[in-house]
């Protein structure tokens, strides 16, 4: 009967050119009666003493595009709000799985994307926004189908984890390229770690990175340096009453370390307590960190570097175990190579990473390329070589 109503007023609505707005209401009441049966479902409601009478969650608000449906709900007083990210997978029964949920002590939102995300997302450089970001990471598409990137001095440190053929490699190949593309070399030094000898290839002499290095003894020297740095740009910090390097009054590039197969190095002792040191006061002296492995290690993230690398991006991994090390739970359920879950502070969302292969990125980066007629005009004509991280004085510009 009730459908009879509607399909009439629908009709009917057709002849006095209201027809958009009625069919509006019914998907947002079919929508609003998807959402309602996932409170009763997944029991997200208060109880009274006798268990006859169930307070559940007002919809509060629902708003329906092509892209997305966004429901604002309240919370019943006497609710716990963690129950609600708990039991997220009843929202996904009722939707589907491409859902972001958000929920405060009062209230909740659900967006539910419908369609999903791409299963594959090319690199390039030219549809990346870097112009408002100091340190631009790229991350990928997102459910919303736009490219998401973020400020890695708003955001410090990153750890990027997955198992082989889930897109890790061409992650931190696509970040590295968009830092070495956006920024100059006097803005952002790189230092590579490649321990296994297999990655980072495509970077060796180019102008930003000061070196490629394949072991624990060729790191080591090159890290020690780095705390020098950061000794000495922690004084200027105090000598000019500044807390960043980006209010001191001539600054100095940028450093980031970035180590492929970090658990190579969990032995290294001296090495880790430089990495850690790096994580816990490097934003301020502008020193950065992106560590990447296949196989989580627990012992290797425990303590202050975990809680440090304040973004993860998490891919397909072994089992719930290596998620939860990690902490991007759901990573093991990814079946999309470049699918990941990025964490950014507590925030979770689903992302399809950039695909770039190395040829291409060989290409992208050959003008950066240094050359036998070029390199040592370079280091001449900018910076002393021992002083290539530091300040830059009158007669170094």
């Amino acid at each position: 009967m009730i459908m009879e109503i509607a399909w009439a007023t629908l009709i009917g609505s057709v002849v006095y050119g209201s027809a958009p707005y009625v069919y509006d209401g019914i998907k947002k009441s079919s929508e609003n009666s998807k959402l309602r049966k996932a409170f009763l479902n997944g029991e997200l409601f208060l109880k009274r003493k006798d268990e006859k009478i169930k307070i559940k969650p007002n919809i509060l608000k629902t708003k329906i595009s092509d892209d997305k449906m966004t429901f604002v709900f309240s919370i019943p007083k006497g609710v716990n709000p963690e129950k609600f990210v708990e039991k997220s997978y009843v929202f996904k029964q009722h939707f589907n799985d491409y859902i972001d949920l958000k929920v405060e002590s009062k209230r909740g939102i659900l967006n539910v994307y419908p369609k999903g995300l791409p299963r594959e997302f090319k690199y390039k450089f030219e549809d990346i926004d870097v112009s408002k970001q100091k340190l631009p990471i790229v991350c990928g598409m997102n459910l919303a189908g736009k490219l998401f990137t973020y400020d890695m001095v708003t955001h410090p440190h990153l750890l990027i984890a997955g198992e082989t053929g889930s897109g890790k490699s061409s992650m931190v190949r696509s970040i590295l390229t968009t830092l070495i593309k956006s920024q100059s070399p006097k803005q952002v030094r790189l230092i590579l770690g490649d321990l296994k000898r297999s990655e980072f290839f495509v970077f060796k002499n180019i102008d930003h990175v000061e070196g490629v290095y394949h072991s624990a003894d060729e790191l080591r020297p090159v890290l020690a340096k780095v705390k020098r740095e950061m000794i000495k740009r922690g004084n200027l910090l105090d000598e000019q009453e500044v807390t960043s390097i980006d209010e001191l009054d001539k600054k100095p590039p940028k450093i980031v370390v970035c180590i492929d197969e970090i658990v190579l190095l969990k032995k290294e002792t001296d090495i880790m307590d430089i990495l850690e040191e790096i994580s816990s006061i490097g934003r301020s002296l502008g020193v950065f960190l992106i560590l990447s492995m296949q196989r989580p290690d627990s012992n290797l993230l425990d303590g202050k570097l975990k809680v440090n690398l304040t973004v993860r991006m998490g891919f397909k991994t072994a089992d719930a175990i290596n998620s939860k090390i990690i902490g991007t739970p759901g990573a093991e359920k990814l079946d999309t190579a470049g699918r990941m879950i990025l964490r950014i502070n507590s925030d979770l969302q689903q992302i399809q990473a950039p695909w770039l292969d190395a040829d291409k990125a060989r290409k992208l980066l050959a003008q950066y390329k240094q050359t036998t007629s070029n390199v040592v005009p370079i280091r001449k004509e900018t910076v002393k070589k021992e002083d290539i991280w530091g300040v830059l004085t009158d007669d170094e510009t």
